[in-house]
């Protein structure tokens, strides 16, 4: 587990921390009011440790995928925070999940399924849901705008999950995937402002700006 990264100029407080085999981005996204976990993959109790004694409002999953959701349940017990991710996602978060080796996903109960248009409220903040399924049938981005965070001088944000990377976009050749939808999905994405900061899953942070100048992948027809 990496130490928490600090990300500067967005309108929300974010951390990130990178963790577990696949260089997972766990982000911790806060308004001073209310605070909540994206993506738990491992070490439940180091991530309640970043929390820095603040009570968890919600853990936020970006889809259903084993090393997405690896921590989920216990960050769950340990806190009692609800988790939140996409409809079309839920069945598979409620079930273990293996990898392939010796790690597993334990079953994680959902309290809330989101759907397109759908707002998470933590603390004063309002993150729009988008579906965007193609990397799984219910893959989400969060989406927030300053005058729902707490900076209102700051940088818009997307919460990607791994629909969306610096230089790339998610995988569709998984079980549930589809270039179709993915193709839908970001063009979903690149009707978003340049100056939107994307918080993918795994690699570096970028802007919309960058995706579209950089790779082009708004245009561009996904290939599985």
């Amino acid at each position: 587990m990496s130490p928490a990264k600090q990300i500067q100029g967005l309108c929300v407080d974010a951390s990130c921390i990178t963790m577990g085999p696949l260089a997972n981005n766990v982000y911790v996204i806060s308004d001073g009011a209310g605070v909540f976990v994206v993506d738990p993959c491992e070490n439940a109790e180091g991530i309640v440790e970043a929390l820095d004694g603040r009570a968890l409002d919600a853990i936020v999953l970006t889809h259903s995928h084993w090393d997405h959701v690896g921590a989920a349940a216990r960050l769950h017990g340990l806190t009692g925070a609800p988790v939140l991710c996409g409809a079309e996602d839920a069945a598979q978060v409620e079930r273990p999940q293996a990898d392939g080796t010796s790690r597993v996903a334990a079953a994680c109960p959902v309290d809330r399924r989101l759907s397109n248009g759908d707002v998470v409220k933590v603390g004063n903040m309002q993150w729009k849901v988008m579906e965007t399924p193609g990397h799984s049938p219910g893959s989400i981005c969060l989406f927030i705008i300053p005058p729902f965070g707490c900076h209102p001088d700051g940088l818009p944000v997307l919460i990607s999950g791994d629909t969306l990377f610096a230089g790339s976009f998610g995988r569709t050749d998984f079980e549930g995937g589809s270039v179709e939808q993915m193709a839908k999905s970001m063009k979903k994405l690149a009707a978003l402002p340049d100056d939107v900061a994307v918080l993918p899953g795994h690699g570096g942070f970028t802007t919309i700006g960058n995706e579209r100048s950089t790779f082009a992948i708004f245009g561009d027809e996904p290939e599985g």
